[in-house]
């Protein structure tokens, strides 16, 4: 049965990056194919002591303005274009000599490379592939008769089809490919578009080419996959692979740490992305065990993270937990051998903090783009609003609140003394129920509110709020203000000899 099967008799092969490319060329010369190429490529393929014929004997015209223009012909983009079925076609390849050409091969010149190594302006133009380019789209726009190998990482993989199917390829794997040459083609062009943009948002795009397969979706009725180098950010050395679920507390993990990056150290455990235990101390042992005294009940299943090395000590208290994952910039070999006991614990040690700077998800037909919430609370900014002004240990207090607030789902209320995440409301429609929550918690877990201070992400509609806050015990509330009824609150707050600081800046997270 015909499969739309083609032989390989003609190929152009024009590539940046040699490595892995010998094999297929061997290939295609067993099988007496015609090598037409180009510059650098030429040569490499006649030093194999294969014949090849340049692209510049087929044109009749040589390579101009410093390699700028070498494939740009009618010559090359009339064989690889094309239809081998319609006879204007081929009358035309006869009338004007034009040699069909069966096989593209093409590895576009380092554009993303270039651009991260902090090169000039010109020389990052200079690396916008033109020719190479413009040859993998003929070829792919024509896989009907054409196979276009777009990028190095196919050499392997297409040199063994072609050896166990001597030299030919069916329309599937030409479609196929074709395919993968449009997503070469496309994030290439994004990423250019990118740099030439200057951040400008009329027009969203986004690419990434390294995917992984998921076990599963949210749910397990769901499929699942990410996009992107994990491998940039984190060095995995044990457990299971990471799930859908898995990432998006990560993510939510990471991002919180970054606030303590520079400090003492500190520990915190999340779950469902939000912190149900964070601590800083003077060693890492006490800022975990105070962590999990925050909610011991959800840190079963959570997500564990540090700013520094974890050492034995802590390492065998962790293991006391069921934990998914574990994070930390490091690990002292006897830690590691220790929560290696867990065959399923996945440990990572966390190399890079991430640092894109915007935000998307869907939204009903479309995208929603922001930019990151880089704003974090400082000293400085910090206005006090009442008679009564925040102690220093209550200003501690209220700036380490403010940061875990930060990356806690709206609506939230923080409850925190002495460095550490007391309780925390999460998720709630309203704040007071948010604060009741909090409130709720920290009873049942049996810490002393009195002296503790309250974050809020967004301003108190109403007095009530703080009202409830000070019966608890706060004595101290740091919010953004903003509220026609702002003075409601501060009102309450220097009756009651509390103090109260506004930030100017709410930090929601849905």
């Amino acid at each position: 049965m015909d499969k739309g099967l083609k032989q390989i008799k003609s190929a152009l092969i024009s590539v940046y990056h040699k490595e892995g490319l010998e094999p297929l060329v061997q290939e295609l010369a067993k099988h007496n194919c015609q090598i037409i190429s180009t510059g650098g490529t030429a040569t490499y393929i006649r030093d194999l002591g294969i014949e090849v014929i340049d692209v510049a004997s087929l044109t009749e015209y040589p390579s101009i303005l410093g390699g700028r223009v070498k494939t740009l012909h009618p010559k090359v983009f009339g064989g690889i274009l094309s239809r081998r079925t319609k006879a204007d076609d081929i009358h035309e390849l006869k009338k004007y000599d034009i040699p069909e050409i069966d096989l593209v091969v093409v590895d576009l010149y380092p554009f993303e490379e270039t651009l991260a190594s902090g090169a000039s302006h010109q020389e990052i133009i200079e690396k916008i592939d033109i020719g190479g380019i413009s040859l993998i789209r003929a070829a792919a726009k024509n896989y009907q008769d054409v196979l276009c190998v777009s990028q190095m990482q196919q050499y392997k993989a297409i040199t063994a089809i072609l050896s166990k199917n001597a030299c030919t390829t069916d329309l599937a794997t030409r479609k196929q490919y074709a395919a993968e040459a449009f997503s070469v083609s496309s994030h290439y062009d994004t990423h250019i578009f990118h740099f030439m943009n200057d951040g400008k948002t009329e027009v969203f795009r986004e690419s990434y080419t390294q995917k992984s397969t998921l076990r599963y979706g949210e749910n397990p009725h769901q499929k699942g996959f990410f996009f992107g180098d994990l491998s940039a950010i984190f060095d995995k050395l044990h457990g299971k692979e990471l799930s859908y679920n898995n990432l998006l507390d990560v993510d939510a993990a990471v991002n919180l740490m970054a606030e303590f990056h520079d400090e003492k150290p500190t520990f915190a455990i999340l779950k469902h992305n939000n912190a149900c235990g964070l601590a800083q101390r003077n060693i890492l042992l006490e800022a975990y065990k105070d962590a999990l005294a925050g909610d011991p009940m959800s840190a079963f299943g959570g997500i564990l993270i540090a700013n520094k090395e974890i050492d034995k000590d802590t390492a065998t208290e962790i293991h006391k937990l069921f934990c998914e994952v574990v994070i930390a910039p490091s690990f002292s070999s006897d830690a590691l051998k220790t929560l290696k006991q867990k065959k399923n614990r996945i440990i990572l040690i966390q190399k890079i903090t991430p640092v894109t700077k915007h935000q998307f998800k869907t939204a009903l037909n479309g995208v929603l783009y922001q930019e990151r919430d880089f704003k974090t609370d400082t000293l400085s900014e910090l206005k006090t609003v009442t008679d009564k002004k925040p102690t220093s240990q209550e200003i501690d207090d209220l700036l380490f609140a403010s940061k875990i607030c930060k990356h806690t789902k709206s609506n939230t209320i923080v409850l925190a003394k002495n460095k550490q995440l007391i309780a925390s409301g999460t998720g709630q429609t309203s704040r007071i129920d948010a604060l009741q929550q909090a409130i709720d918690k920290a009873k049942h877990f049996s810490f002393d509110l009195n002296g503790a201070v309250m974050a809020s992400d967004a301003f108190f509609p109403f007095p009530d709020s703080v009202e409830k806050a000070h019966n608890a015990g706060v004595t101290s509330v740091i919010q953004p203000g903003g509220s026609i009824k702002d003075q409601l609150s501060i009102d309450f707050c220097n009756l009651h000899k509390m103090s109260m600081v506004f930030t100017a800046t709410r930090h929601f997270k849905h």
